[in-house]
C-alpha cells in the first residue's frame, strides 16, 4: 500500500518505480505517435490541412464521449488490471497502422477510426492512472509522484520526437509507429509486476450510474477552485489544440523543414518541459504551491507567444524558444493543480472527480482541433497560430480571479466529503503543504496529465 516503508522516498519505492518505468517507456512511444500519425496523414497520404485537424479532434472526441461514465465505471474497479487491458488493446491499434501500411491498404479512414479507438482506450487509463496514484503512494508524496511522472511526460517530449524523427528517416512515418505499439507490450510487463494489493470496491456502495456520474460532477462544479482550473484548462486546452493541430504544417509547409528535422526542433523544445519538471518542486515552495498555478499560467507561459513569430531559415529557433517555454509552464501548472485536485478530493471520489474535469477539459480538444483546421485553411496558418497561442495564455484568468489568488499553498489536512465543506480555502496563511521532498524530474497532450496527448499534450491530464 501507499508507500513500501514510513520515511523511504520514491526513488526507492519498487512499485512506483515500476509504474514510472513503464510509463516512461510508454510516453516515449505516444510520442513518436504523436509526430509520425499526422506526418502519415501529411506525407503517405496526402492529407488537406482540415484533415489534419479532423485527426486531432479524433484522436480526443472519446473524452468528451465517455469520460463522465469511464469514471464510474473505474471507481468500479480495480485501476491496475483496467490499466494493463487498456494497454494491451492499444498495443493492439495502434500496431494496426503499420501492418495495413505494409499491405498498401492504409487510409484516412483508418487513422481516424484509430484515433478514435485508442483514445475510448486512453480514456480509461488516464482515469484509472490519476486514481491509482494516490492508492499507490499516498497522499503525502502526491508532488513528489506527480512531478516526476511530469518530468517523464517532458522527457518524451524531448526525447521521443527526435527518435521519431530518426524513425520516420529510416523506416518510414506508417512503420514508425511500430515503436508505440511495442511501448505498450513493455508498460503491460511492467504493470504486471506491481504488487502493492488494491482493495476492490464493495458492491454494496454502488448507486445507479448517472447517480454516481452526477455525484463526481457536482464536486467539480460546486467546488470554489476547481471550476476555475476547469475553466482555465479548458479553454487553455481548446486555443492550444487549435494550435498545436497545425504545428507539424506549420513547420513543413511555412517553415520549409524537412520531416526528420521536425522531430529534432519538437524534441528541443522538449527541454522546457524536462526544466519544468525538474523545478516544480523548488518553484512551488518558492512560490507557493496554490500560487503557482495561476503564476505559472500568466508569466511563466508568455513565451508562447514567440511562435507564431518563427520564419524559415535560422529563425526558426523562435519556434523551438517558444515551444519549450509554453513546455515549462504547462508541466508547472499539471503538477500543482493535479496535485491539488487529488489532495481536496475524497479518496471515494477520486475516479469520477477526474473523470469529471476530463470530461470538460478535454471535451474542448476535438472542438479545438477542427477549429484550428478550420480557422487554418479560412485565415492561414500563422493568424491561427496567434489566435491559438494568445487564447492559451489568456485563459489564466480564470485561476487569477478565483480564491487562489488569496492562497501561497495548497492547505494540508484530510478531503472532506462534500464540496460545501471542504477545507481548499484558505488565506495565505495557512499551513503549508509537505512539499520538502522536491521533485528531482517530473504531458501532449498531453496527459497528464495532465499536459498537453493528441498533436501536443493537453493541459490537466
Amino acid at each position: 500500500m501507499p508507500g513500501d516503508e514510513p520515511g523511504r522516498t520514491l526513488w526507492r519505492h519498487r512499485n512506483f518505480l515500476l509504474l514510472w518505468s513503464g510509463q516512461t517507456v510508454s510516453e516515449m512511444g505516444s510520442a513518436v505517435t504523436q509526430l509520425a500519425l499526422p506526418l502519415t496523414a501529411v506525407i503517405v497520404l496526402r492529407a488537406s490541412t482540415f484533415q489534419v485537424g479532423a485527426l486531432t479532434a479524433a484522436s480526443t472526441l472519446a473524452f468528451a464521449l465517455i469520460a463522465l461514465p469511464a469514471g464510474a465505471i473505474v471507481d468500479r474497479r480495480t485501476k491496475r488490471w483496467l490499466m494493463i487491458w487498456c494497454d494491451v488493446a492499444r498495443m493492439l491499434i495502434i500496431g494496426s497502422v503499420p501492418l495495413a501500411a505494409a499491405f498498401g491498404a492504409l487510409t484516412m479512414g483508418q487513422l481516424y477510426v484509430v484515433a478514435i479507438a485508442a483514445g475510448v482506450c486512453t480514456v480509461f487509463f488516464d482515469v484509472s492512472y490519476q486514481s491509482y496514484l494516490p492508492v499507490l503512494i499516498g497522499t503525502d508524496e502526491l508532488v513528489e509522484g506527480n512531478g516526476k511522472l511530469g518530468a517523464t511526460q517532458s522527457f518524451a517530449q524531448l526525447a521521443g520526437p527526435g527518435l521519431g524523427g530518426g524513425l520516420v528517416g529510416l523506416i518510414g512515418a506508417a512503420r514508425a509507429l511500430s515503436a508505440d505499439a511495442i511501448s505498450y507490450a513493455i508498460s503491460v510487463a511492467s504493470l504486471l509486476a506491481i504488487r502493492a494489493p488494491e482493495e476492490a470496491p464493495h458492491p454494496d456502495q454502488r448507486q445507479r450510474l448517472t447517480t454516481e456520474i452526477k455525484e463526481g460532477l457536482s464536486f467539480v462544479l460546486r467546488h470554489p477552485i476547481l471550476r476555475k482550473i476547469v475553466a482555465c484548462t479548458g479553454t487553455a486546452n481548446l486555443f492550444g489544440d487549435m494550435a498545436m493541430a497545425l504545428q507539424i504544417l506549420f513547420l513543413i509547409r511555412v517553415l520549409h523543414v524537412r520531416p526528420a528535422e521536425t522531430g529534432l526542433l519538437i524534441a528541443a523544445a522538449g527541454l522546457g518541459g524536462v526544466a519544468g519538471g525538474a523545478l516544480s518542486g523548488r518553484l512551488s515552495r518558492r512560490i507557493g504551491s496554490a500560487r503557482i498555478i495561476w503564476f505559472s499560467m500568466l508569466v511563466l507561459s508568455l513565451p508562447q507567444l514567440l511562435i507564431p513569430l518563427a520564419e524559415p531559415g535560422w529563425r526558426v529557433v523562435v519556434f523551438a524558444v517558444g515551444m519549450a517555454g509554453f513546455w515549462f509552464s504547462a508541466v508547472i501548472y499539471n503538477v500543482a493543480q493535479v496535485s491539488y485536485r487529488q489532495a481536496i478530493c475524497p479518496p471515494r471520489l477520486l475516479g469520477r472527480m477526474n473523470a469529471a474535469v476530463r470530461w470538460i477539459v478535454w471535451g474542448t480538444l476535438p472542438l479545438g482541433g477542427l477549429l484550428g483546421g478550420a480557422l487554418g485553411t479560412a485565415l492561414g496558418i500563422r493568424t491561427t497560430l496567434w489566435i491559438g497561442f494568445g487564447g492559451s495564455w489568456l485563459a489564466g484568468w480564470w485561476v487569477f480571479f478565483s480564491p487562489l489568488r488569496g492562497m501561497r499553498d495548497i492547505p494540508s489536512g484530510t478531503p472532506s466529503g462534500t464540496p460545501s465543506d471542504t477545507q481548499s480555502v484558505m488565506p495565505s496563511d495557512s499551513p503549508d503543504l509537505e512539499v520538502d521532498r522536491a521533485p528531482g524530474g517530473g504531458i501532449p497532450g498531453q496527459s497528464g496529465g495532465e499536459l498537453p496527448d493528441g498533436a501536443g499534450t493537453p493541459l490537466g491530464h
